[in-house]
């Protein structure tokens, strides 16, 4: 359908229906030939000290259906914007990101508003300031990136207090100056012809290394690549969409019960990342996974968000089907079910057996083995059950979890030459001074039993194997030797405080999954502003 039938069909049609069929067309690929051709725009900032390159990619015109011949420029509604955003791997842009589009365009159009009037919001005024532009591009090769021609639905922080709202800034003149400054004081439903839907990919490079535009907006220190007015947690009109997975129960025997949290559509072809969280003590698998909690609930539904922070990573498309399976144990403590039920370890080693075969039927699963508080237990018994870590283990972590660790019994060894035998084997491992921390006024671990004075065995039978370097920035100690690859964090202590949940509940699973790859600490910081708020299931009120 060319643009001018398109016209003729929507004219006479409501927003709701003129919107649908709108979508309709640019979701079947119904857009000109040179509106698919994006162009790169960069940015350059200091950040932090440091000078940071960003480049990003946004459509060379605003959204367009028809042919190039025949197209129409069309305004929409937020709503209505942000479900083509959603379809196509997109996001709106932020009022910095208009100023940069702007400056970036080979063409710079001089705006030609039209008088305003009753008639301003229907598809006849759309169509007559949309020929206006088209003279002015006369002559322009197709495809290149213009700008100057109309306001742009934008994303701002202020919309968090005005969801019913929509934002609007741009309309550049060739100085640079816009007609539009920032403006939310029309509703959601209001579209004029000055509106204009400018697409921006959500995939971007930042120095070269792939992240999305969600990741950086969501940074309290990188969004200012892209935003002016500080982070954007939410980036985007309306809710997030509903998570598609779903909660699978896995019989795994006696005595220990196991949840997976999967995507809703696992293509059996494609490889699964594995990951094996063995439960904190006292916390059931609900209560790790997270949610929105009531006043009167058990705190322990807020302190680690595991799920949420599941979706958070899927959202940032992980290249592998991202399974974690939440692993409980009868009485809700590891240590001393493994004492009492698998002193040797066969069960640990039969339940990663009997995941490996259900997720890898069509391909070797990538395994993370990992867990908080007494959860590390589950990982040491499977270190003392086999002589060598199967190659297929990718990640060990250890979320303030390594009370266990003993040289003695062959840890030390086992990690080494783990970490020796591939090239993606990654060792991560998270503690605090906990030989200093109070609970109710007393101290609860000696220098030596803690996670702190075990992380620090640790490193010291790791760096007779591995050249380790060492920095220490806001209190928190890093080690690190094979380029990441074994990473220890130790978080000092001075306020004597118990930071044992914090680790977790502060990104501390996103990094956990990230050490050492091109995404770490890109559009999070641990043991920074949580950044999967987002991402947390709700919970419908109980009746009393």
């Amino acid at each position: 359908m060319e643009g001018s039938a398109l016209v003729e069909r929507v004219a006479e049609l409501d927003l709701e229906q003129r919107e649908r069929a709108v979508v309709a067309e640019v979701l079947r690929g119904n857009v000109p030939d040179s509106w698919r051709r994006f162009a790169d725009v960069r940015v350059t900032r200091t950040v932090g000290g440091r000078e940071r390159e960003l480049v990003y990619r946004v459509a060379a015109d605003y959204l367009t259906v028809g042919s190039d011949a025949d197209g129409m420029r069309s305004p929409l509604s937020p709503t209505a914007a942000q479900e083509l955003a959603d379809a196509l791997d997109c996001v709106l842009p932020t009022p910095a990101m208009v100023d940069e589009v702007h400056a970036s365009a080979r063409v710079q159009l001089v705006p030609e508003p039209i008088p305003p009037s009753a008639s301003m919001t229907t598809v006849a005024v759309f169509a007559r300031h949309d020929r206006l532009v088209d003279r002015q591009l006369a002559g322009q090769p197709l495809g290149t990136l213009v700008a100057g021609h109309k306001k742009d639905v934008v994303l701002t922080p202020r919309l968090v207090d005005a969801s019913d709202r929509v934002a609007i800034y741009g309309w550049h003149r060739p100085d640079g100056e816009p007609i539009q400054p920032l403006y939310l004081g029309h509703a959601a439903t209001w579209v004029d012809y000055s509106h204009g839907v400018r697409l921006v990919q959500s995939e971007m490079l930042l120095d070269g290394a792939p992240t999305t535009a969600q990741a950086l907006l969501a940074d309290p220190e990188l969004s200012v690549l892209l935003s002016r007015a500080g982070p954007l947690a939410h980036p985007r009109y309306g809710p997030e969409p509903a998570p598609a997975e779903k909660l699978s129960p896995i019989e795994l025997g006696p005595g220990v019960r196991a949840v997976a949290q999967i995507p809703a559509t696992l293509d059996p072809e494609q490889p699964v990342h594995l990951v094996l969280y063995a439960l904190p003590n006292g916390s059931t698998i609900e209560q790790t996974v997270g949610r929105h909690a009531l006043p009167d609930e058990d705190w322990r539904f807020t302190i680690q968000h595991v799920g949420a922070q599941t979706r958070w990573l899927r959202a940032r498309a992980l290249e592998d089907a991202l399974v974690v399976v939440y692993l409980e144990c009868d009485g809700l403590a590891w240590p001393r079910w493994l004492r009492a039920h698998d002193p040797a370890g066969e069960r640990a080693v039969a339940i990663l057996d009997a995941l490996r075969t259900r997720f890898g039927a069509h391909a070797p699963p990538r395994i993370v083995l990992t867990g908080h508080s007494g959860g590390g237990a589950f990982t040491f018994a499977y270190l003392d059950a086999v002589e060598r870590v199967p190659g297929d283990v990718e990640r060990i972590a250890f979320l303030d979890s390594n009370y266990g660790y003993d040289a003695a019994r062959g840890h030390g060894r086992k990690l080494v030459d783990w970490l020796k035998g591939a090239a993606e084997h990654t060792l991560v491992v998270y503690a605090y001074d906990d030989s200093v921390a109070l609970l109710n006024g007393e101290t609860f671990v000696s220098e030596e039993s803690g996670t702190w004075g075990r992380s620090h065995a640790l490193l010291a039978d790791l760096k007779r194997s591995f050249a380790f370097e060492s920095s220490t920035t806001e209190g928190l100690q890093r080690h690190t030797a094979l380029d990441g690859r074994a990473t220890v964090l130790l978080k000092e202590n001075p306020e004597r405080a118990i930071l044992h949940t914090v680790q977790v509940e502060q990104n501390g699973f996103v990094h956990a999954l990230l050490v050492g790859s091109q995404r770490a600490e890109i559009g999070y910081r641990y043991l920074g502003t949580s950044v999967y708020a987002a991402w947390i299931a709700g919970t419908e009120p109980r009746a009393h």
